[in-house]
């Protein structure tokens, strides 16, 4: 599992808000040098409306929000995480997701997808299954993924699962666009109604 990749504790995700993609991964860039040589950190999402999530080695997650905050970053903070998730840290889980897919090949989806390390279009399933294991340890390139879905024409978007993280995400990138979430029993009457 994706938990089991990195001991507890040696891995940590944080939030840098008030932030664009470049200034994030410069921030990255310096946190990454450390008393011992390099430690693995890197930006796991852009999420856009000024939000980049940075993963990798607890100790460089942590120096990247000192330096955040010494480069007037609003707001830098752990996040309360059991991995760091969308980092080289998590090649282990990415392994065990290209042995998964092996076994378990995708079909061509019904609609194309928009794979979220790439922000592009993709219909080839053994593509889709290629992206899927590169989507463990790359960028989660959200901000991207949804300006490319708004330009393919995507109209809508619907949230499956609890909470409206997403649903808020999209409307800071794509404030025309109406976001449903669907989160209940109720929340799918709702979902029907409108399709």
């Amino acid at each position: 599992s994706m938990q089991a990749a990195v001991a507890p504790g040696v891995g940590a995700m944080a939030a840098l808000l008030g932030v664009e993609m470049a200034m994030a991964q410069e921030i990255c860039v310096e946190a990454a040098n450390g008393p011992d040589g390099h430690e693995e950190v890197g930006c796991a999402n852009d999420n856009g409306g000024g939000q980049v999530v940075i993963s990798g080695i607890k100790a460089a997650v942590e120096r990247a929000i000192e330096i955040a905050k010494a480069k007037g970053v609003k707001r830098a903070m752990l996040l309360p995480v059991s991995a760091p998730f969308h980092c080289k840290l998590m090649q282990p889980a990415a392994e065990a997701m290209a042995k998964a897919l092996e076994i378990t090949r995708p079909r061509a989806p019904i609609v194309p997808l928009v794979a979220n390390v790439t922000a592009a279009k993709v219909t080839d399933p053994t593509i889709i299954a290629q992206l899927l294991v590169e989507q463990v340890t790359g960028t989660v390139r959200w901000r991207e993924s949804v300006e490319s879905m708004v330009d393919f024409g995507v109209d809508r978007f619907i949230e499956l699962g609890a909470g409206k993280v997403l649903a808020g995400l999209v409307k800071r990138i794509a404030p025309e666009a109406p976001t449903l979430s669907v989160g209940s029993p109720a929340d799918i009457e709702a979902l029907l109604k409108v399709l």
